[in-house]
Formats: structure tokens, C-alpha cells, sequence
């Protein structure tokens, strides 16, 4: 009976020895055993495993894709536009040796500050090169500025055993202190435009009105010399007549042209001619016998 309680404590000492030398690895974990703060084994496998009771611990690192999100910062493309930029990156603890020894007890915390230090100065660099404007980074090429930004944080912080596996660019926008002056400069723009398409409009109706009268001139005049060809071959054509009658008939010639001196001479109700009784003019108005 004396022996009992000392079994039952060899037991419980047994328990306890066998209880602090397992532990449990989650799918979405991964962990380091250390001794001493120094790492004796990695354990990347989902399950049960083990470590010396009371001289090892064990550290857990999620294995999962984990998001950072930055502060804004100001950046000055080449156009000297300044931008403020906010951004975020997804990322992943790579190789968890190196990020023991990249932050030793900082943990996620301290990765995440160093990391969000790479990623600023990579906006700041990517954004603010000499190819890069203002106007690059809203368009459709901010992609390919994202991919870049990507590319160079992912290469400085394999240092901390971090892979970057994507950065965003969230926002894009102007200070306050410079939205008037950019809101000014593109008024001023817009004017210039204006008053540019004005010009042209102006000097282009110009152009439009001197061939319009420049047409109208040339008209005139072909229509004046045709007219006036008509009217001299007309006047040609009556003289030919004219003569031809004269050659057929003197008398009655002259009492046709006398028939016409008539009528342009005594025209309207208040013709008054002053002529001697014996004038010639008269003379088929006589009688009946002509002169």
C-alpha cells in the first residue's frame, strides 16, 4: 500500500514529461524548436511531434498568405506632380530560419515594420524614375508599375525569409495644397485649347470667305464678258438685219426706224417736244403722202 502513492506519482511525473514533449503543427503553421534561443529543428509538416520536456520551446509561424497594408507617402514622379500613395502587399513567410534570424523575437511585428520600410522605398523608387509621370501612373500602365514594385520589394525581402507575392497600389491623388494649383494649370490649360481651336476655326472661315469672294469675283466677270460677247454678237446680228432690210427696202427702212424714234420719243401722257413745224422728224405724221 506504501507503494502506491509512488507509483501514482512516477506516473503523473511520467504525464507531465510525455505531455510537455509533444505538440501539435497545424496545416496552417509551421514551427521552430529552439533551445536556448538557439533552433535545433524546423517542423514544416502538419502533425504530432516532438521536443526535449523543460529544455526546448517551440515557436509558431503562420504558413498562410498575410496581408500589409502601408501609410500614404508622397511621392514626386518626373512631371514634379507630388502624389500621395497608399499601397498594400500580400506576402508569406518563406523560410522561417531566416525570419527567426531576421527578427529574432520581434516576430510578425517587426517583419512587418522592416517590410513596409522595403515596400516604401520601392514606390518611392519604381514612381518616381525618370520615365514615370504622373499621367503613367493613372493610366493603364500602373500595372506594370505594380509588377516592378513587386519584383524589387520581393528580391530585398528574402532577407527577412518574406516572399512579396503581390503589391497594390490602392489610392492615387493629389495633395490638398495642390489640388487649386493643378485645378488652375488645367483651366488654363483648357483655355489655351480653347483659344487655339478658335484661331484655327477663325483662320479657316478666313481662308473659306477670300474663296468665297475670290468665286464670286471670277462669276461676275465670266458672266459680265458673256454678256457682253451676247450683247455685242447681238448687236451684230441687228445690224446685219438692219442693213438687209435697208438693201431690200430704203423706204420702208427709214418708216421703220422712224415707227421706233416714235415710240422711244413719245412715251408716257406728259411728252413734250419742241420741234420746228418743218422738221423731218414729223414727216410720215404729215400725211398720208410721207415727206
Amino acid at each position: 500500500m506504501k507503494k502506491l502513492p509512488i507509483l501514482f506519482g512516477v506516473l503523473f511525473v511520467a504525464l507531465v514529461l510525455v505531455m510537455s514533449s509533444l505538440f501539435i503543427v497545424d496545416e496552417r503553421q509551421k514551427a521552430l524548436v529552439l533551445q536556448f534561443g538557439q533552433i535545433k529543428s524546423v517542423k514544416e509538416d502538419p502533425g504530432l511531434a516532438f521536443k526535449l520536456p523543460f529544455i526546448q520551446d517551440v515557436v509558431f509561424y503562420d504558413d498562410r498568405i498575410l496581408s500589409l497594408e502601408t501609410p500614404e507617402i508622397e511621392v514626386t514622379p518626373s512631371d514634379d506632380r507630388r502624389l500621395l500613395v497608399d499601397a498594400f502587399a500580400r506576402y508569406r513567410i518563406s523560410d522561417v530560419v531566416r525570419f527567426r534570424q531576421a527578427v529574432s523575437t520581434g516576430g510578425i511585428a517587426l517583419a512587418e515594420d522592416r517590410l513596409q520600410g522595403i515596400l516604401n522605398a520601392q514606390v518611392r523608387e519604381v514612381l518616381g524614375s525618370d520615365s514615370v509621370t504622373s499621367s503613367t501612373i493613372l493610366s493603364d500602365d500602373r500595372s506594370e508599375l505594380m509588377e516592378r514594385i513587386r519584383d524589387s520589394a520581393r528580391a530585398r525581402a528574402l532577407s527577412l525569409g518574406v516572399e512579396v507575392v503581390d503589391v497594390r497600389l490602392k489610392q492615387t491623388f493629389l495633395p490638398d495644397q495642390n489640388l487649386d494649383a493643378t485645378f488652375a494649370r488645367m483651366s488654363a490649360e483648357r483655355a489655351r485649347e480653347a483659344a487655339d481651336e478658335r484661331a484655327r476655326g477663325q483662320e479657316a472661315a478666313q481662308r473659306v470667305r477670300a474663296q468665297a469672294d475670290r468665286t464670286v469675283v471670277e462669276l461676275e466677270s465670266d458672266a459680265r464678258r458673256q454678256a457682253e460677247i451676247t450683247r455685242g454678237e447681238a448687236d451684230a446680228e441687228k445690224n446685219r438685219i438692219y442693213a438687209e432690210a435697208y438693201g431690200e427696202d430704203p423706204e420702208f427702212f427709214e418708216f421703220y426706224r422712224s415707227l421706233d424714234a416714235y415710240r422711244a420719243g413719245l412715251k408716257g401722257e406728259n411728252t413734250t417736244m419742241v420741234l420746228s413745224p418743218d422738221s423731218e422728224f414729223f414727216d410720215y405724221l404729215k400725211s398720208d403722202t410721207g415727206r
